[in-house]
């Protein structure tokens, strides 16, 4: 599945430009303004799977049964949802949050740090308000924040701090975090990373099976700044190394060709880990909307049981 492609669960016109949301200097508004403006715009859209809680998700029509309208969301939005329950059991996510000095880099007024702290306090805020517990794991070359998944108004609070604070490490070590996260993460549940991902991922493999293999639903939201994308610059220049300090001297029109074909090869080495693990992939360049990715998660929640068996089975899971 496309994250270009969940635009069309976005209303046109609606989501938010990130400029203008990184303007806001408050995390908990930043989220709060996604999120009321993704259910804004998915008003007229019914979906399935939204959490392991519910199996629909739609508009209320005459005749309903009004205990399972959602007084949430209709205090929020002023439309009329109406849940269908699976069982009773919440789902648990865990966000695992890259906080490396690679995440410290923006071209776009804002850092890829802003921006992943916002897509993970936007879930988050998502989250809570239908009842389902969070917990988050910041890292760098180790971790540095961990609080378990829980459903109460001041953890959240505690949540959003933590993803508010100023990343102080340097490399970006993806295996050390995950292996901590499959000790202290032993219920069942999905676990989002936000990352970057720009690191050696050779072992990273082997830390995210371990982690499907414990029942765990996977997905990783690979978070990278335009230029990166594309090493569209202006004009040859000095460049940081935020990770090592080094300045480097970038002729973009001589370095473009190697270093796509680079970053290609980086990208289809994630890519086929991710289809060999059923891991869904999703790449985000920060100038999108984060309504954007909002509309991936919630697809992925209803379509990664079927994804995994399939990617198990030998086929591929879905990738961005």
């Amino acid at each position: 599945m496309s994250v270009m492609g969940s635009q069309e669960a976005v209303a046109q016109g609606r989501a938010m430009d990130p400029k203008v949301l990184m303007a806001l200097r408050n995390l908990e508004w930043r989220a709060r303004v996604v999120v009321e403006g993704f259910w804004s715009g998915m008003h007229r859209s019914p979906y399935h799977g939204f959490s392991v809680e519910f199996t629909e998700y739609r508009e209320y029509t005459p005749g309903d049964d009004l205990r399972y309208l959602d007084w949430r969301l209709l205090g929020r939005s002023d439309r009329h949802f109406i849940k269908r329950f699976e069982d009773e059991t919440n789902l648990r996510c865990h966000l695992l949050v890259d906080r490396s000095r690679s995440m410290d880099f923006g071209s776009t007024g804002y850092t890829k740090a802003a921006y992943a702290a916002t897509l993970a306090a936007s879930m988050a805020y998502l989250l809570h308000g239908q009842g389902d517990a969070t917990g988050l794991l910041t890292f760098d070359e180790t971790v540095r924040d961990y609080l378990p998944a829980r459903h109460r108004r001041t953890h959240l609070r505690r949540l959003l701090l933590a993803l508010e604070a100023a990343s102080g490490g340097r490399d970006t070590d993806l295996v050390a975090p995950l292996q901590r996260a499959a000790e202290i993460i032993r219920k069942r549940g999905v676990v989002v990373l936000i990352s970057d991902l720009l690191a050696p991922v050779d072992r990273l493999e082997r830390s995210l099976q371990v982690l499907a293999a414990m029942g765990h639903e996977v997905t990783l939201f690979q978070v990278l700044d335009p230029v990166e994308l594309t090493l569209n610059l202006a004009q040859a220049g000095w460049l940081e190394d935020v990770e090592t300090g080094r300045l480097l001297y970038v002729d973009p029109e001589q370095a473009r060709a190697r270093y796509r074909e680079r970053f290609e090869e980086h990208t289809a080495h994630v890519r086929r880990m991710c289809e060999r693990l059923g891991i869904l992939l999703h790449r985000l360049s920060t100038d999108q909307p984060l309504e954007v990715a909002l509309a991936a998660f919630l697809r992925d929640r209803s379509r990664m049981p079927r994804a995994v068996r399939r990617a198990r089975g030998g086929r591929a899971a879905g990738v961005a």
